[in-house]
């Protein structure tokens, strides 16, 4: 057991003491200031900005940066699509497969475009090693790329600049961040185990007997990996994702997935510090979600430590709930694992979801619902922020003053637009689909599990999708056509209508003329008000979600305490 916690506090020091290094770098890229990588790719993004006719000195209005957005994503899902459907003719192809059914290779190319990854799928045996790495791994870099460069534009808003330009943004999210930890992340997870081959399946003879061959799956797996966590991706090259001893072969790779998972959602709160010269706050807000996740690893690891009362009764003493989890990870690195890529809306997973028991699947609802304990690639930033904003009209309201951010008045255009994103656009992507699907669930749902649990698990997969989260209760039958098109709603509603949103909202931000403070301004960086705005994400995000908390895991939780009695 101690062994155990000691893991989970080390993770979380390692995870705390690289964010201000970090945030401070991702600052230096995008205020244009002087990094030890400009020798090498400052040559590099010219050429990119010269053949491609990108204006670097253009900045964009909102509509124009969202336009933008939603023009270059759409070439991007066209793109890949077309790849899965012709994927038989193309080159790479080991194993002969052949294109998947169009609406499996429509929801996998709406997924990943969405930097979603939500898999309906067996990645070995559905997807060419071309669509794995040419299809999926390139839009795993451009959609993380896309969500740092509206988070960026978001800030740059709050704090009275111009927005900037996506193309500007997107490039140098890869070409600064995203792609030059890729590379060194490879080497070492190659280095650690991890296969990265263009060779077809091994051939092996089997124990029983050596005539038999069994072909174990393999591919360009070390490269794939690395951006999965980085970007928050989350698919996973094969089936059971950071679960397969390829994807995750130890507890080093393991170590280096759970850090690299949330190294830019942290990271992008002190870059926010930054931009507004005000880093006591940003540490102050950082320590909201921190306070929130480390409550929710708490929750998660005592109840998969303190196991299933119905199986510790039929053993005599308690064990730990290792039902779907790898014995090499054991229960508190599944159970950290389980609340790292729901907090950051990554979906990597290396322990099935489906089996946690109720506090842990409550757990991991309620960060897919709340979308900011850290939050997605750069949105979940953006998230914070618009809470923030909400709660600094709440305590205007409540002293009888016109509500200030950073000396800018927020007024009902911006009130409008934050309580949109937060209130409305992720609820009605979550329970409108889900309610649909429970009115007809023997001809849609695919449910294994018809109570309490069976609820949840439709419930998280639409929640998953639109969160732009990815992972699954995969205990639900979701490979078909229902699933894969009602998910795609989900998925693009929660992903394109928030970040319209933002960037409106920043672009209003950004024009408004700055108020110069008084003795009466509301200070935003004191622990009163970080606790004022900690309640706000509670009362407005949780207590949203919480018919459907109450009836899923809360509702299992004790329909099996009432069994043991």
């Amino acid at each position: 057991m101690l062994q155990g916690w000691m893991q989970i506090v080390l993770t979380l020091l390692i995870v705390v003491v690289i964010t201000p290094f970090f945030g401070r770098y991702i600052a230096r890229v995008f205020m244009g200031q002087r990094t030890w990588l400009d020798p090498v790719l400052n040559p590099v993004e010219r050429t990119i900005f010269s053949l491609s006719g990108v204006r670097t000195r253009e900045a964009m209005t909102g509509w124009q940066y969202a336009r933008a957005v939603l023009y270059s994503n759409l070439a991007m899902l066209v793109l890949i699509d077309l790849i899965f459907m012709i994927q038989g003719v193309l080159p790479l192809n080991p194993t002969g497969l052949t294109a998947p059914s169009w609406d499996l290779a429509l929801h996998t190319a709406i997924s990943f475009v969405t930097n979603t990854n939500q898999q309906h799928y067996a990645g070995e045996t559905t997807y060419s090693y071309f669509s794995q790495f040419a299809a999926l791994g390139f839009v795993m870099f451009t959609s993380a790329a896309t969500g740092i460069a509206v988070a960026i534009a978001f800030i740059r808003g709050l704090t009275g600049r111009p927005l900037g330009n996506l193309y500007v943004d997107l490039i140098q999210s890869i070409t600064r961040i995203l792609l030059p930890i890729s590379v060194v992340g490879a080497i070492g997870f190659m280095a650690a185990g991890m296969p990265e081959t263009l060779a077809g399946p091994a051939l092996v003879p089997t124990l029983e007997n050596p005539v038999i061959q069994q072909a174990i799956a393999r591919g360009p797996v070390a490269h794939f990996e690395i951006i999965k966590e980085l970007g928050e991706n989350g698919g996973g090259f094969f089936a059971i994702n950071s679960a397969h001893p390829f994807e995750n072969p130890n507890g080093f790779t393991n170590l280096i997935q759970l850090v690299t998972l949330l190294a830019i959602p942290t990271a992008m709160i002190i870059t926010y510090g930054i931009f507004a010269h005000n880093l006591k706050q940003a540490w102050l807000v950082y320590s909201i979600p921190l306070a929130i996740l480390i409550g929710f690893i708490v929750i998660t690891a005592i109840g998969e430590y303190q196991g299933n009362p119905a199986v510790n009764a039929l053993l005599g003493n308690s064990a730990p709930n290792l039902e779907g989890k790898e014995v090499r990870f054991g229960w508190a690195q599944s159970a950290l694992f389980a609340v790292f890529t729901t907090a950051s809306m990554c979906g990597a997973v290396n322990s099935l979801h489906d089996s946690f028991m109720p506090s842990g699947g409550f757990v991991t609802l309620s960060n897919l619902f709340l979308q900011i304990v850290f939050g997605g690639q750069g949105t979940g930033t953006a998230f914070l922020f618009a809470y923030l904003i909400l709660a600094v009209f709440v305590t205007g309201l409540m002293v009888g003053r016109t509500p200030e951010f950073l000396g800018r008045k927020i007024e009902q255009r911006e009130v409008v637009l934050a309580s949109f994103l937060i209130l409305l656009v992720h609820p009605i992507a979550i329970l409108i689909p889900s309610a649909i699907t429970l009115v007809f669930p023997e001809q849609l749902a695919g449910i294994s599990n018809p109570g309490f649990h069976g609820l949840s698990q439709v419930i998280y997969e639409y929640a998953s999708a639109a969160a732009n989260n990815g992972s699954g209760f995969e205990g639900l039958g979701d490979g078909t056509l229902w699933w894969n098109l009602s998910t795609s709603f989900s998925l693009l509603a929660g992903r394109y209508i928030p970040i319209v949103a933002l960037l409106l909202l920043a672009d209003s931000m950004s024009r408004k003329q700055p108020v110069p403070a008084t003795a009466g301004t509301l200070r935003t960086d004191t622990g009163l008000f970080t606790g004022v705005t900690a309640g706000v994400i509670l009362i407005l995000g949780a207590l949203t979600f919480f018919p459907a908390l109450a009836l899923g895991p809360v509702a299992e939780a004790f329909q099996i305490i009432k069994g043991i009695g």
